[in-house]
């Protein structure tokens, strides 16, 4: 920083906290603090004597508390937590902490508790929540499945024993090992408050076994399922959501849970490691048994394909007649791998729906643009559209959607037909808040055009777009339009014509930019990452960058690596080094920027940004740079 600019900034600090503590101490705790995020409040905290006071007394009157971004460990955790005793909702990042430390985070004033990450945790949290969290109502707990079935179902059941309130109950299982895994069997009792239930993984057999044992489906079913009749006066249940990820879906699984009539959401994914025979499957016959389910709002239907690449084979436009005809509640769709429905059966959802907010479609081969030919017939009016490898869509379809002026989620990701044309009609937008046009064929003109605009885009990806060099990120930045001062994530990976002059357009006008992703950006070079390290101390109003992937940039040298230590990138939670040389000083080096960032995850492997779900296995032999 120049000494006249950092003299001005001296001058101009105190003057700002003086302002604050001129307010009344009962406005600052009650009204302005609370309001803030907890990362903030720590930084104001640091500011002087006064506001520490002011933030101590905050603290304790937040209702809710979501650390979910920060996987610090048990020191820095109970440091932040147990200053906020009165908290009811808490979410915390638990990839450093393990059985030991988590009894210091519960307690009965909790009524909603997600755990995310929980790689060193063993069942044995189960049993812990259930002693220690009685009034509990919302728990969602990611778990790694390395314990046997019985220390599963033991630990599951005291849980269950002691929360006797509960309504939403999320289990994720992650197996650590290559390939599919439903072997961890849920099989248990569920609590006749449950509204809300999500597992993962599960075994489509064992659902149906699941659903026998639980009042909310074995009221409905028939003989062939449950061969002991249970009384409808017995239904007790009030199950309204339902989500699971399994190894298929089939026909019977949906009759199962069709007959559930309270559902209002249906969330089902499946991972199959081998095409699924044609009786062992989904097809025209299971979707249209929905049908009967007139409460129904939203439904997902997914088939994955992580393990081989099949699709809904079974299902064809008849299939999507029928269910879309009596399915008239359906506020939001999603329906990835359906291979055999053409335009006619999508369209049946969007004109049959009149409360339709949410379409989303991926994997669909015969999508065309006809599907949303004169969009203003349909009664619906889309809020989110998400068209993912549609490779037949065109800019036509865009412009089509743009037309109602209320969209704010646009997701294009695969769509190769898409051209600058259609940009025009996205930057009249005044509500879209995000924009995905990864491997479009976009070009600087289409940037400049969407840099004048008036969409308050907060998240861009312009992933694989070759036709964008640094002219257009430039044009996008300082075009005057309302992007400029929204854009908090941009990801421009994969595209040649992005340098360093890109870069420092970015680090110079992005002031709202929290996350950045620079993978395969070649021509990137230490320049570029300077500018990025020494912005917020070039201007104060800047956001602090949270997460930035740099993953073969062959451009950035081994002495960059100073860039990532002390006092630069002080609030980066996750970083991307793979396959560069800033990882070539090996281990040690790394080592001591983990040691001066506890908080912070870099990666080596070349995952995505916060490494997929947040929680990714890695093989390396420095353990702390994982995830993990």
């Amino acid at each position: 920083m120049e000494p006249q600019k950092k003299k001005q900034h001296q001058k101009q600090e105190p003057a700002m906290v003086t302002g604050l503590e001129t307010l009344p101490t009962c406005v600052l705790v009650t009204a302005i603090l609370p309001k803030l995020e907890i990362e903030t409040l720590c930084s104001l905290a640091c500011v002087s004597t006064a506001m520490n006071s002011s933030v101590s007394q905050a603290l304790p009157s937040l209702s809710s508390l979501n650390l979910a971004a920060f996987s610090g460990n048990a020191q820095i955790l109970s440091g932040v937590v147990g200053r906020c005793r009165g908290v009811s909702s808490l979410t915390l990042n638990c990839l450093r902490l393990n059985d030991s430390s988590l009894p210091g985070f519960l307690g009965k004033n909790l009524q909603e508790l997600n755990l995310l990450c929980c790689s060193l945790m063993s069942y044995r949290v189960f049993a812990s929540i259930g002693e220690a969290c009685p009034n509990l109502r919302a728990l969602v707990l990611e778990l790694v499945d390395l314990e046997s079935p019985e220390a599963f179902k033991t630990n599951l059941d005291k849980m269950l024993d002691g929360c006797l309130c509960l309504e939403s109950l999320s289990i994720k299982l992650r197996w650590r090992g290559a390939g599919a895994h439903f072997d961890q069997p849920f099989l248990f009792f569920l609590p006749k408050t449950l509204k809300s239930i999500k597992l993962q993984p599960v075994h489509e057999e064992g659902i149906i076994r699941f659903t026998s044992l639980n009042d909310a489906f074995r009221n409905y079913l028939p003989r062939a399922i449950d061969s002991t009749p249970v009384g409808r006066s017995a239904f007790g249940f009030a199950l309204q959501r339902l989500s699971l990820v399994l190894d298929v879906i089939t026909d019977q699984l949906i009759v199962v849970i069709g007959i559930c009539d309270n559902l209002v959401e249906i969330d089902l994914e499946d991972r199959p490691d081998h095409v699924p025979l044609p009786n062992h499957d989904l097809t025209s016959v299971g979707l249209m048994s929905l049908a009967s389910n007139f409460r129904l709002k939203t439904l997902s239907l997914v088939r994955g394909r992580q393990h081989c690449q099949a699709s809904f084979k079974g299902v064809d436009d008849m299939g999507m007649f029928v269910f879309s005809k009596y399915c008239t509640t359906l506020e939001s769709v999603r329906l990835y791998g359906f291979s055999r429905v053409s335009d006619a059966g999508y369209a049946s959802v969007l004109q049959s729906c009149p409360k339709l907010k949410k379409f989303e479609v991926r994997n669909a081969e015969l999508l065309t643009d006809l599907t949303f030919v004169d969009l203003s017939r349909f009664s619906c009016s889309l809020v989110e559209v998400k068209l993912i490898a549609c490779c037949l869509i065109t800019s036509e379809t865009v412009n089509q959607l743009t037309s109602s002026g209320v969209l704010e989620v646009l997701d294009l990701c695969g769509c190769r037909s898409i051209a600058d044309s259609c940009l025009v009609s996205i930057a009249s937008l005044h509500s879209l808040t995000m924009l995905n046009l990864s491997g479009a064929d976009i070009s600087d003109y289409g940037l400049s055009v969407l840099g004048k605009g008036t969409p308050p885009i907060t998240h861009l990806c312009l992933r694989n777009c070759k036709g964008v060099t640094d002219e257009g990120v430039i044009l996008l930045f300082l075009g005057g339009g309302t992007i400029g001062k929204t854009l908090s994530s941009l990801d421009l990976g994969h595209i040649p014509g992005i340098s360093d002059k890109a870069v420092h357009t970015i680090a110079v006008a992005g002031t709202e930019i929290t996350e950045l992703c620079l993978r395969y950006c070649s021509s990137v070079t230490d320049s570029s990452l300077e500018a990025l390290a020494t912005r917020k101390q070039c201007q104060d109003d800047c956001k602090l960058f949270r997460r930035l992937d740099l993953f073969n940039c062959k451009g950035l040298s081994a002495d960059s690596f100073r860039l990532l230590k002390r006092p630069f990138f002080h609030g980066l939670h996750w970083l991307g080094v793979g396959n560069t040389r800033l990882n070539s000083k090996g281990c040690p080096a790394l080592s001591e920027i983990g040691d001066e960032k506890p908080w912070l995850t870099i990666c080596l492997d070349g995952c995505e940004m916060g490494c997929h779900d947040g929680w990714q296995f890695h093989d390396g032999k420095c353990g702390y740079l994982s995830s993990w």
